[in-house]
Parts: C-alpha cells; sequence; structure tokens
C-alpha cells in the first residue's frame, strides 16, 4: 500500500494534474494543502482523497492506485467491522449496534505526502486536528511523525511500528458514545500517512439512544451529518473544533460524569 501511494505521487505533473481539484464532492480529489482556506498554517502536504464504499470510484479512474486501493479497501472494511462490533460491546450494546447506526455507511480513504523540502523544522505535514468521523485506521511510512497530545497538554510520538496499525476514534463516535473527556487531538511531522476513514450516512446523528435517562442526558444535540461534515470544512479541525457546535447549551443541562 505505502509503495503505491507512492508511485502516484512520484508520477510526472503531468499526469495527476488531471485529478487536482479542491471540489471535495468530487469521488477523486488530488490537491495540495487542501484546508489551506481554513487552517490557521499552511500544512507542506499533498493529498490523494476518494470513497471506497457505498460508490466506489471506477477503477480505471484510479490510475496507479487502482489494484492497490481495491486490495487494501477490502481487508480494511472487514477490520472496521470487527472494531466496531467491539466498540458496541465495550459501550454495554449489542454487537451490532454501531454498524446499525451506519457506522461504517462510508468508507473514505486517505493518503497524505509531504515533499522534500530544504528546512524540514519549519514545516509540519499536518498541524494539530480532530477527525470528523466514527473511525480511522492509520498506515505510517517508516519515517513516521505521528504525535498524539496527552492529558498534561504535551506531544508524544506514536512512532511506526512494522505490521501494525494504528485506530483513531473521531469526533462522531464520541458524540454517539456520550464522551464528556476532551478530543482526541493528534498532528504529523513526519512524510507519509495513509488512512481509511469510516463515516456516516447523511441523516440525524446524535448520542446512542440506549445509555440515556433522566440521570444521564444527552451531552451533545443530534445534528445532520452534512450540516457537521460542512462545518468542519468551513472550520477547519484547529483550535474551535465543530464538534463543539454540537453540544446542548450548558445553562440548561446538568451534565454528569459519565464513564464508558
Amino acid at each position: 500500500m505505502k509503495e503505491g501511494v507512492r508511485r502516484f505521487y512520484e508520477q510526472d505533473e503531468e499526469v495527476k494534474r488531471e485529478y487536482y481539484t479542491r471540489d471535495v464532492a468530487r469521488k477523486l480529489v488530488y490537491n495540495s494543502n487542501f484546508d489551506l482556506y481554513t487552517a490557521s498554517a499552511a500544512n507542506w502536504r499533498d493529498t490523494f482523497f476518494c470513497y471506497m464504499a457505498l460508490k466506489p470510484p471506477n477503477p480505471r479512474h484510479c490510475l496507479k492506485l487502482a489494484e492497490t486501493y481495491m486490495e487494501y479497501s477490502n481487508p480494511v472494511v472487514n477490520l472496521g467491522q470487527l472494531l466496531f462490533e467491539i466498540l458496541s460491546e465495550t459501550l454495554g450494546l449489542r454487537p451490532d449496534r454501531l454498524k446499525e447506526m451506519d457506522c461504517a455507511e462510508a468508507l473514505a480513504m486517505i493518503c497524505h505526502y509531504c515533499p522534500p523540502y530544504p528546512q524540514p523544522e519549519l514545516t509540519m505535514g499536518a498541524s494539530q486536528h480532530t477527525k470528523n468521523d466514527f473511525l480511522t485506521v492509520l498506515l505510517q511510512d517508516q519515517i513516521g511523525g505521528l504525535q498524539v497530545l496527552g492529558d498534561d497538554g504535551e506531544w508524544f510520538d506514536v512512532p511506526p511500528i512494522p505490521g501494525t496499525l494504528v485506530v483513531n476514534i473521531g469526533d462522531l463516535l464520541q458524540r454517539g458514545a456520550q464522551s464528556p473527556g476532551e478530543q482526541g487531538w493528534a498532528r504529523n511531522i513526519g512524510s507519509m500517512l495513509s488512512s481509511m476513514s469510516f463515516q456516516p450516512s447523511e441523516k440525524l446523528f446524535g448520542p446512542i439512544k440506549e445509555p440515556l435517562s433522566e440521570d444521564s442526558p444527552p451531552l451533545y444535540k443530534e445534528t445532520p451529518v452534512t450540516e457537521y461534515l460542512a462545518r468542519f470544512k468551513d472550520q477547519g479541525s484547529g483550535d474551535n473544533p465543530p464538534l463543539l457546535f454540537c453540544k446542548p447549551e450548558i445553562d440548561s443541562l446538568m451534565v454528569p460524569d459519565t464513564e464508558f
């Protein structure tokens, strides 16, 4: 998979230009600094994005990534289904509950590539951000660079381990699980990341109903997923991520301590 991504990015610019766009509604998107107009700082990276589930792109339109994408996406989908079952049981729900909520209806593949730069200490592949999805399965290259923000406010490295994947919990799963804690912040100071992002269908989404009660009211309001994603696109995921706009008015709600 990593070699397939590298082959795509190392093609001639004339070949890749056909796919260059900032229209995120297209099934295949290739651009540089995709959040250039919303991020607080520019990120030194190119990005290739495509949907792999529900309505995947025509393989012949994916150039050299076609076969690689298709082979990689199938086992990752199976892994995602298993993870959703485990997470459902961890939340005290039926194993199929999260899948029943269409958590795995859409699958997107996102490949970041950081071209060489003469002063790498002045660049960042991805500034601090959260994920606007349910679940992300992340494949790092051998150079690494992934960092996660700890509870103490310090960034710590997540070095690549051969043969392993990194799983990130996204904003939407945090909403569904009624998690009251801080969002999971990450950033990348390395060269290349490939990820599979499990996203929901286009409908209202909010806290899972089963755990709710008078003693445990919803921490987040129901919101159309399309509205949330539009807010994410316009606002970005920096210092004030769009998950915050999904919270109810605190003045009218007593928020209890909740553990899952």
